[in-house]
């Protein structure tokens, strides 16, 4: 399983249930790698697509809580189990924190987009991987630059025989 990401300096991904910025080039990114995947997303993530649609192209598993949650074009589960027995191997995991963390020891690949940025009142985080241990930077890009942010793609992948 995947995971794809975008965090600042402190590996936040949101404040106020909206993800910090839409840098375009990181969409399309986002767009090349999940098309044609299962993504796997969050309640409250989903509500942030585009109309609070799932996303086309993508077969989309939603994680919540909500046991009256349905939603049109989508599969709903409310266990992680569950879910971890419908998802593809090749799926990528979404969002939003909670649903991160509760995937990522299922994970062996992030993509992430580190912003060099601080954002103020981030309420929702990534598990730092350079600080978690059991993960390891293979790829680094080159920084790029949009709408006065620089930001760079980085491929983290999960250390041999480590889970968790």
């Amino acid at each position: 399983m995947n995971a794809i990401v975008a965090v600042d300096r402190n590996w936040a991904i949101g404040r106020e249930g909206d993800q910090l910025v839409y840098l375009k080039e990181d969409l399309k990114r986002f767009r090349t790698l999940t098309a044609g995947h299962a993504v796997i997303v969050g309640r409250k993530t989903l509500a942030t697509f585009p109309g609070g649609r799932p996303l086309k192209g993508r077969d989309n598993l939603v994680l919540t809580r909500d046991p009256d949650l349905q939603v049109e074009g989508a599969r709903v589960f409310h266990r992680v189990e569950d879910l971890l027995a419908a998802a593809p191997e090749d799926a990528f995991v979404v969002g939003g924190s909670q649903v991160y963390e509760a995937l990522l020891p299922w994970c062996d690949t992030v993509y992430v987009t580190h912003i060099d940025a601080a954002f103020p009142g981030c309420d929702a985080f990534f598990p730092n991987l350079d600080a978690r241990g059991g993960w390891t930077a293979e790829e680094e890009g080159e920084p790029l630059e949009e709408n006065g942010l620089t930001y760079r793609y980085m491929t983290y992948r999960r250390d041999r025989h480590v889970r968790g």
